[in-house]
């Protein structure tokens, strides 16, 4: 508040010669000008508080000469900044001390906080009198406080980012494209961001707001239809970003036109919240979208090249340059997070389709073989890449000899299948040669060493052979694996006999085990997924199979492979594989059984399969009492055919008996929708569907590995259901 004076009128207390106590005096004012306490006089009046005398140190502290502030008017100059000049004025008028923060701009323009504590000396109140000002700098407090909240709010920075990136990492633990990249663009709007929105470099920009096109079904939105474009030059910063020339963010203004056929006109065109969007403005209050529209693109790197862009808008716009050092590495961390995991998830999903496939491929598609009626079936546990070891295969050896194996080899990943084809083909091509369980797995034991397959592996071998009178002789040999389930008049028994070490550990000969089949009798192979689970030992999984396989009531092996299933593989801990053998019986009386009205198998894409799903359909009616299959025959057999000329991959049929007509459903790989022709001779294909049309209520829906075609066929079609005389 106070500078110096030094042409002030001469003080009583600045002359010694004419005090009453001169020697006091002349000390008083010698440590006045000594103390290092800014120190000055001032006198007021009614028009002006001035300064009257100041000491060194507060000339240091101010920076100006005393003839520069002679008089100085301490509540007007501009170079004293009183922070309540009224209440200054207050306290002057009245001759009562007071303090109050006081603002000193020094010549080099710099700002001098303080603190005045100012007393009156002499005569009260706006007479002639004096007034002593002690200054106290605040600048040390000052810089110590603001210290003090800079790594505060530093600090705080850094939890909110340590926090966000701990929830991104628990969302990527289980990210699922695009509902996962969805939650964290929300969780960067709610907490860094006004806006943010992932985009995936797949076969085109698309949003990850809409469907993935790489997926069955996921055919973008309209507004975000993926396309290639070509990644351009220095003209378009988006294109260098996803070419791998830009790392660091970038700038687009979304309002402003952009090069043609470019990624930036594209992000201009789809990217950015849109005009019903809600935003978050800077006092982190929702709002609809801003008129700036200026937005950051940050790269989604992956390991090899760029996998999309995050794309934000700042809170309250002002583009790059609104978002502060702290949050630019914040995007950037969650942007390498997310493409880190994106990377990962693509890579176990191409692993597994590999692995699948290469399984699927190895394992035997269901033939007909004659004389018995056989069912399979495999499962992949869900919960590992659902792709394992366990494998069977059953073969028509000769005329009156049919071979049924089923074996599990140790892993679920590319290396256990790759395990697994390589013994399926040994055991196959023995089995054709000697027919006998027991020495066939002496030569696999053989084999099986010189291989060097690093992984165990069990499987039960066995041979059907006809005998008169419509009998059949089991032959069979265990190498470590589960007793095949042999089923008659209700009553299941483990054939425990002939059995043996791993495959690869047995040194000598191998037992052969031999039982005679009887017309009816059921033949259950299976692996442990089947039975065994963590809440049951293995002993007791065994017993429930006995008892759920006595009580089955079904006639063939289809209707007994789906209710083992059904009942005991709803949830399984680990691969299923199941084969069903039953001996027909001629004296079977179908009606009146309580087993599942629902069958299904798995067909090979190539046109035999349409004969054979025919020839399962009418086979199906039979069991279930069906009468005038031939509608139900006609329409599987133009599903079967669009599956294998439109579709790829296996094609699986499965038949529902829904107590007013009988459903059928047909799954290929192909995620296009089936559609009818309008009989215009021009038009291509698509007539099979008109007939499926006139014969049946049909319909589609997406499944995880393709499309589901369904037609339920009429009750005129069907004139009597199998629940008609239960």
């Amino acid at each position: 508040m106070v500078v110096v004076n030094s042409h002030a009128p001469e003080w009583p207390l600045a002359t010694p010669s004419d005090a009453p106590a001169g020697v006091a005096a002349e000390l008083l004012a010698e440590a006045l000008r000594a103390t290092l306490v800014p120190t000055a006089l001032l006198t007021a009046s009614a028009e002006a508080v001035r300064v009257a005398w100041v000491n060194d140190a507060l000339v240091a502290a101010s920076g100006y000469a005393p003839n520069r502030v002679a008089a100085l008017d301490v509540l007007t100059d501009r170079r004293v900044r009183p922070a309540d000049v009224p209440a200054a004025r207050a306290a002057f008028a009245a001759g009562v001390p007071f303090a109050q923060r006081v603002v000193l701009r020094r010549p080099d323009g710099a700002y001098v906080q303080c603190m005045a504590h100012v007393s009156p000396v002499g005569v009260a109140g706006l007479g002639v009198g004096a007034w002593v000002v002690a200054l106290q700098d605040l600048t040390s407090q000052l810089t110590e406080h603001a210290e003090h909240t800079a790594v505060v709010e530093a600090e705080r920075r850094e939890r909110r980012s340590v926090t966000l990136i701990a929830r991104v990492s628990d969302l990527l633990m289980d990210v699922d494209e695009p509902q996962g990249l969805r939650e964290i663009a929300s969780l960067l709007t709610a907490e860094v961001v006004g806006w943010a929105g992932f985009y995936l470099h797949d076969r085109g920009l698309w949003a990850a707001d809409g469907l993935d096109p790489r997926r069955p079904g996921g055919a973008p939105r309209p507004d975000a239809q993926s396309r290639r474009l070509p990644t351009s030059g220095p003209r378009d910063p988006v294109g260098r970003l996803l070419g791998g020339r830009l790392d660091d963010a970038v700038e687009l203004d979304l309002a402003a036109a952009q090069p043609d056929g470019t990624y930036a006109e594209w992000l201009a065109t789809h990217a950015g919240p849109g005009p019903g969007d809600a935003v978050v403005g800077r006092d982190g209050r929702r709002a609809v979208g801003p008129p700036d529209r200026r937005v950051v693109v940050l790269p989604v790197p992956g390991r090899r090249r760029t996998l999309g862009l995050l794309v934000v808008q700042p809170r309250g716009g002002g583009g790059l340059a609104a978002l502060d050092a702290s949050t630019v590495q914040v995007l950037e961390l969650v942007a390498r997070r997310v493409g880190l995991s994106i990377d990962n998830v693509r890579l176990y999903d191409r692993e597994h389709r590999l692995a699948e496939t290469l399984q699927r491929a190895m394992l035997p598609e269901q033939g007909e073989v004659d004389g018995v009626d056989v069912w399979t079936y495999y499962s992949p546990s869900a919960d590992d890449a659902q792709v394992g070891g366990d494998w069977y295969d059953v073969q028509q050896i000769g005329p009156d000899t049919v071979g049924v194996v089923v074996g599990d080899v140790v892993g679920h990943d590319v290396e256990a299948a790759a395990a697994m084809g390589q013994l399926r083909s040994v055991v196959r091509s023995y089995s054709v040669d000697i027919t006998t369980p027991g020495p066939v797995l002496e030569r696999v034991d053989q084999l099986f060493g010189s291989l060097r397959i690093p992984r165990a592996a069990s499987l039960v071998l066995s041979t059907l052979d006809r005998e008169p009178e419509g009998r059949w002789s089991l032959r069979y040999a265990r190498a470590g694996h589960l007793p095949v389930l042999h089923v008659r008049d209700g009553h299941a028994t483990q054939l425990r006999d002939a059995g043996g070490p791993l495959i690869g550990f047995g040194s000598g000969e191998r037992a052969t085990a031999q039982v005679l089949l009887e017309p009816g009798d059921v033949l259950v192979y299976y692996t442990d997924g089947l039975v065994e689970r963590r809440d049951r030992s293995l002993r007791d999984g065994l017993t429930v199979l006995e008892t759920v396989a006595a009580g089955i009531t079904a006639r063939d092996a289809p209707g007994i492979g789906e209710d083992l299933v059904s009942r005991l593989a709803d949830h399984p801990e680990d691969d299923v594989a199941v084969v069903v053998v039953r001996v027909p019986d001629p004296d079977d009386h179908l009606r009146g059984t309580t087993s599942p009205r629902r069958r299904r198998w798995t067909l090979p894409s190539e046109p035999a399969s349409i004969a054979r799903a025919r020839h399962a359909v009418v086979r199906t009616c039979e069991a279930w009492d069906v009468a005038d299959p031939s509608n139900a025959e006609l329409v599987v057999s133009e599903l079967v055919a669009n599956a294998v000329l439109h579709g790829w991959g296996h094609v699986a049929l499965q038949l529902h008996d829904t107590g007013d007509g009988l459903r059928i459903e047909v799954e290929d790989s192909n995620p296009t929708p089936p559609v009818t022709t309008d009989g215009h001779p021009g038009r291509v294909g698509g007539f099979g569907m008109q007939i499926v049309e006139r014969l049946s209520d049909w319909g589609w829906r997406q499944s995880r590995g393709g499309k589901v075609v369904w037609a339920k066929v009429r009750p005129g079609a069907l004139p009597r259901s199998a629940y008609d005389d239960d």
